[in-house]
């Protein structure tokens, strides 16, 4: 069966690294495209299953990693960082929303390896479609192809809304070449993906002996997150807005996390930083509802190591020597998690900066960012401080690190390893209950269920407040305020929607879902906006950022696709073309 996608995949690089800093995005290096797969018997099935896994982590890089943190710098969390503004200047570009062009190579790269990953899922389905329905793997095997399918779909659409959906799994050329990227609307579009979701969840398995194979429940969450994007309509040709909140939706995403779906298997973790330890008594906890999976020796010279955070590590000199500093928390973020005499989050918290001895703070600001005076990845070897350890940039991106993403220095040749780049073995979790949590929240804050939304922030909050292991002497070492209580009292539903935004933030900060939020909620011209004309006082670069309503919430579709369409696609609002 062919599986080329002759438009969708155009000389795809696979894995390609860059050899140093400075080259960071200025070049792909093409090395090597997909073949055609030809299977006949069923036997086979299996391998182009484990085939379709491993395309997840071999087909991103650290240009296009397939958790979107590239992308989500356009987010109000995190500045590009690097060591200038030309230093992977399209995502500069794509930053402060000017000089993006429909050409630039980033936007036509993610596309690509993420169809590249849909081609596998695709190949291993044709197979599994025409294996004897009397194997009794047929039916767990499709749901789990479906779920990643559905992945892929979702995450190209949260990309770049207008997509061509490739669902059936064995089509000639000429199909591949009449494709549309418009032949659903946006609320069609995300039904197309609930419906593979639909399909898996009626036959995934409670639980899997291999981790990284999703579960029933990991199922119900991927569907609530769907229907939680479909429910704030955006069907509009002309526009991005948020014409409507659809009650239907919402109940579906009530449906699909109800608690009885996860118990007992999930639930949060004790600790926060639970989530973001590579050691292997950490990974797939009780919070991790779904994570691809990488590993280190497994046979091979790095083991299936995740490299797509490489760009991300900070550069201590003799230490991560190489480390690149780019997605830097903004300070933003950081004023966000200021609390008040009450311990909660502030509504004035940008007026004036975080000062980390006279400002109450939540402890998950310290979980989530370093910060100059306090120790790198709670190791007090390493202090940060306003050098080029901390800022490759010199302060043109500021000094804070991202601590989700990275690992202590100490475990350098255990769970941290040099190759082209620094890279780790830890899973990046996809669905945490955190998640499930709060966009139930949500759910029920649009309802019309208040206080029922506020219950399960104020979840969310009692975790964070406990969750000091790393940090239980920053008090009485570092003289910081750690300060974080729950909500008491009534809310109107208003109060309460307000109060889950508020928690997506402080709690899945630098986990790239800030900027498909705002998105979602049809609020990111305004909280971008607003942004960008405060932060610009702290970081000069951004005195250019311009985001422009109804354009730039989507990517454009890359020019090279549309050129290759036939005239079969069309490009996004706004973009030309």
């Amino acid at each position: 069966m062919k599986t080329i996608y002759r438009r969708l995949l155009i000389a795809l690089p696979l894995g390609a690294l860059l050899t140093s800093c400075s080259d960071f995005l200025d070049e792909q290096k093409p090395q090597g495209t997909l073949s055609d797969i030809e299977v006949t018997s069923s036997d086979k099935m299996d391998n182009l299953v484990i085939s379709a896994y491993a395309v997840f982590t071999s087909a991103e890089d650290i240009n296009s990693s397939f958790s979107l943190w590239n992308f989500d710098v356009r987010s109000d969390d995190a500045y590009k960082g690097g060591s200038s503004t030309n230093d992977g200047d399209v995502f500069h570009q794509l930053e402060v929303e000017k000089g993006v062009l429909t050409t630039n190579w980033n936007i036509n790269d993610i596309w690509t390896r993420l169809y590249n990953a849909l081609s596998r899922v695709n190949a291993a389905i044709a197979v599994i479609e025409k294996t004897d329905d009397t194997n009794p793997l047929k039916a767990p095997r499709m749901a789990e192809m479906k779920f990643l399918r559905a992945y892929g779909h979702f995450q190209l659409k949260r990309l770049f809304k207008n997509i061509p959906f490739v669902i059936k799994a064995d089509m000639t050329e000429e199909e591949y070449n009449a494709l549309s990227n418009r032949e659903y609307t946006n609320d069609e579009g995300w039904a197309v993906i609930a419906k593979d979701l639909e399909d898996a969840y009626a036959a995934l398995p409670a639980t899997q002996a291999d981790k990284g194979r999703p579960t029933r429940a990991a199922c119900a969450a991927f569907l609530a997150k769907v229907y939680l994007y479909k429910a704030y309509r955006q069907d509009d040709a002309n526009s991005n807005k948020v014409t409507s909140v659809n009650a239907d939706d919402l109940k579906k995403v009530l449906d699909y996390t109800d608690a009885k779906l996860y118990e007992p298997q999930y639930d949060l973790e004790a600790d926060f930083h639970n989530n973001f330890r590579p050691e292997e008594q950490y990974e797939n906890g009780v919070e991790s509802v779904w994570a691809i999976q990488y590993s280190r020796n497994d046979g091979s010279t790095y083991g299936n190591l995740n490299w797509s955070y490489g760009l991300i590590v900070p550069n201590i000199a003799e230490v991560t020597d190489g480390g690149c500093d780019f997605y830097k928390p903004s300070q933003n973020l950081v004023n966000a998690y200021k609390t008040d005499i009450n311990g909660l989050p502030m509504a004035d918290y940008n007026d004036a900066n975080y000062d980390l001895t006279t400002d109450n703070a939540d402890p998950r600001l310290f979980l989530t960012v370093g910060i100059t005076g306090l120790p790198y990845m709670f190791n007090k070897n390493f202090i940060m401080d306003k050098s080029a350890s901390w800022s490759r940039s010199n302060g043109i991106y500021g000094y804070n690190v991202t601590l989700k993403h990275n690992v202590d220095p100490a475990l350098i040749g255990s769970y941290l390893i040099h190759g082209s780049y620094w890279a780790s073995s830890m899973n990046r979790i996809v669905f945490r209950y955190a998640d499930v949590l709060l966009m139930r929240a949500e759910a029920l804050a649009q309802t019309g269920s208040a206080d029922e939304a506020v219950k399960l922030v104020n979840r969310i909050r009692t975790r964070a407040a406990g969750s000091l292991n790393m940090i239980k002497d920053y008090q009485s070492v570092y003289g910081v305020h750690i300060y974080c209580k729950n909500y008491e009292g009534t809310y109107t539903k208003e109060e309460a929607l307000e109060m889950v935004k508020t928690e997506r933030r402080l709690e899945l900060a630098m986990e790239s879902e800030r900027f498909f939020d705002l998105v979602r909620w049809g609020d990111a011209a305004s909280v971008l906006t607003r942004y960008a004309t405060k932060e610009k006082e702290r970081v000069a670069y951004l005195s250019e950022a311009q985001f422009t309503a109804d354009r730039d919430e989507y990517l454009p579709i890359p020019h090279e696709q549309i050129a290759a369409s036939n005239g079969h696609y069309k490009q996004n609002n706004k973009w030309g073309e």
